[in-house]
């Protein structure tokens, strides 16, 4: 997997080349880019799909402790990455995490179009249970080993207060046991996961509202119509704000669409990607 080194530290990422339109995916906490991996292999044969493993608990090479850490400070990461790569005319794709509109606001020349697949938004933020008992765990010390050790016991990974929140469906055992191996093994990646957790500002993603109404580029809005964390009526809010917002939603499929639903959500993204060229 490439790497390259940006002022935060090194970002690891998946590209499958190709001279396609270029697509990038950004995932959520604990998670990293083999989150995508049903989307990548749906989208390779003909799109250049880059998907970078963000510091959000999953990577495995801390940041430099002397850099800030925190989600404003991603914002700034993910268009650094973007610049470092030379990418332009992106499509760029999260889920979960809120990074992408900042981003969009703030960076649209880089940007062909944007799509928000059930992420935090508005209020809600931390999102859910899940979300609050991450903040929490990040404040106690020695909270976030345990919540990593507890998120790691495969009985209870389905439990409607950790990862089993986020699927309808099980994440297989070896996909899990990659995210959460960096929060067990490394002391320094759960530093890098507590600073980025009490950097969050309740009201940022209240803040990106503003940046969205400037965003005049084709967006699309994804949101699972089960979704235990994000409310389903934020999707419908997301797309009223965008100028050229729309909202398409996806049965059966919860936060991570992409685990529980990747062939419609590829279906879905190659429908958007074409009316933008």
């Amino acid at each position: 997997m490439p790497e390259v080194e940006l002022t935060a530290g090194t970002i690891a990422y998946e590209d499958t080349g190709g001279p396609g339109p270029v697509v990038v995916l950004l995932h959520g906490l604990v998670h990293d880019a083999t989150v995508w991996r049903k989307v990548v292999a749906g989208l390779r044969a003909d799109h250049r799909v880059i998907a970078p493993t963000l510091p959000y608990g999953a990577h495995r090479t801390p940041m430099r402790p002397d850099v800030p850490l925190t989600p404003d400070s991603v914002n700034d990461l993910v268009a650094e990455f973007l610049d470092r790569l030379d990418l332009a005319d992106v499509i760029l794709v999260e889920n979960d995490c809120g990074r992408a509109r900042t981003v969009a606001a703030k960076h649209p020349g880089r940007l062909a179009g944007l799509v928000l697949t059930s992420c935090e938004a508005f209020d809600n933020y931390p999102p859910g249970v899940p979300g609050k008992l991450i903040a929490l765990a990040c404040k106690v010390p020695g909270g976030i080993t345990v919540l990593a050790r507890t998120l790691a016991l495969r009985p209870l990974r389905r439990l409607p207060v950790g990862l089993g929140a986020l699927t309808k469906r099980p994440v297989p055992d070896e996909i899990l046991d990659g995210w959460l191996r960096p929060l067990l093994t490394d002391p320094a990646i759960r530093a890098d996961f507590r600073r980025y957790n009490q950097g969050v500002r309740r009201t940022e993603l209240l803040e990106a509202v503003d940046g969205l109404r400037k965003f005049d580029k084709p967006a699309l809005v994804v949101w699972a119509t089960e979704d235990r964390m994000m409310p389903r009526a934020h999707g419908r809010r997301l797309a009223d704000v965008l100028p050229q917002g729309r909202l398409v939603e996806i049965e059966d499929s919860c936060t991570l669409i992409a685990e529980d639903q990747p062939e419609a959500l590829c279906a879905i993204l190659r429908d958007f990607i074409a009316e933008t060229r």
